[in-house]
């Protein structure tokens, strides 16, 4: 699961980058004649440690700098709540203490949501990896800690620091019951700012945009009416020109270990499995798409995790909801969500 403790390229700029090289229309493209009056208003800037976006569409240029205004000031909330960067924030002062007193609201509910994806997915999904990334960073980035088997450290610190059991909140605090935890909302918190943004946007009248805040959502289609174009590579070879795929009303969660890697060989990453503290190479990728980016995000680290077996199961707890797999080799396999039922939804939190 991702961290921001140092700049390194995300996925969202692999896709950035794709889609200039290989001629997908960007989404600050010049518009058609026939399109709509209005123009492009746009934003960029740091959310959560990386490079994030923002492009609208509008007739009325003054409100949509104040809406973007507006939107800053959203984004320097959430950045006090979940940002690992700043000291202050609530994430930050709970895992240097083991404890925290009146979090937020928003804290608690991506707490809560990281508790039911947890259990969803048997454990693969697991806030409570912050070590793992702590033990990895040390060794092979600032060298603090070298370790003379990487592995047998990492199941270790697994075993004895990773369980989301062992987090406990409530509306009063949240608090950790093994000293030397800490947690990491990245694999969640891109995707929550990014749909808080997006209804903010909405709320105030936007019918045309693109959210890029970690993860992506579109509202509405193109200004010349085709649906918004992302291009995504697989992540297996530097050049490959990947696929495109379009989005309108949709989220796009986009998770692979090349996102950051610890070392030139790849096998060393972000993605880390829980249970053996090792990152997860099955897949090079895997993309979901869905309504909310929130969902999005967090099963596209999940299935990282998970595998190919646990996606149907997964993914059925989100209707509306599609992941495409890319493996090492290349290959790829689509699941789409099977409609929502009681039924299967405790079938998935009986496994």
């Amino acid at each position: 699961m991702p961290d921001d403790q140092h700049t390194h390229p995300t996925r969202r700029r692999a896709i950035r980058i794709l889609a200039a090289a290989a001629g997908v229309p960007l989404i600050i493209a010049a518009v058609r004649a026939s399109a709509p009056r209005g123009q492009f208003h746009s934003w960029h800037g740091d959310v959560l440690g990386a490079w994030s976006e923002l492009t609208l569409w509008h007739t009325d240029a003054a409100f949509a700098q104040r809406t973007i205004r507006k939107v800053r000031q959203e984004i320097d909330r959430y950045e006090r709540i979940f940002s690992l960067y700043r000291p202050d924030s609530e994430i930050a002062r709970l895992n240097a203490a083991g404890g925290l007193a009146q979090p937020s609201g928003e804290l608690r509910a991506l707490i809560d949501e990281s508790q039911r994806m947890a259990a969803l997915s048997g454990g693969a999904f697991d806030i409570s990896v912050q070590p793992l990334w702590r033990l990895y960073e040390a060794h092979f980035w600032s060298r603090s800690e070298v370790q003379a088997d990487i592995a047998a450290r990492a199941r270790e610190v697994a075993r004895e620091l990773v369980d989301f059991r062992c987090i406990e909140a409530g509306a009063a605090s949240i608090g950790f019951t093994r000293p030397g935890m800490a947690i990491t909302l990245n694999s969640l918190a891109q995707g929550y700012i990014t749909d808080a943004i997006a209804d903010l946007l909405r709320h105030e009248g936007f019918e045309s945009a693109v959210v890029d805040l970690g993860e992506f959502r579109t509202l509405g289609r193109h200004p010349d009416g085709r649906p918004w174009r992302l291009g995504i590579r697989s992540g297996k070879a530097a050049g490959d020109a990947g696929r495109t795929i379009e989005l309108t009303d949709m989220a796009l969660a986009v998770s692979g270990g090349y996102g950051t890697t610890f070392e030139p060989s790849g096998r060393f990453h972000h993605i880390f499995d829980p249970h053996t503290g090792t990152s997860a190479n099955a897949f090079a990728e895997v993309a979901v798409i869905g309504p909310r980016a929130t969902a999005a995000n967090a099963l596209s680290t999940a299935i990282c995790v998970a595998g190919e077996a646990r996606a149907p199961m997964l993914l059925a707890a989100y209707p509306g909801t599609h992941a495409i797999l890319t493996r090492p080799d290349g290959s790829q396999r689509r699941f789409d969500a099977p409609a929502a039922c009681d039924d299967c939804l405790a079938s998935i939190l009986s496994k």
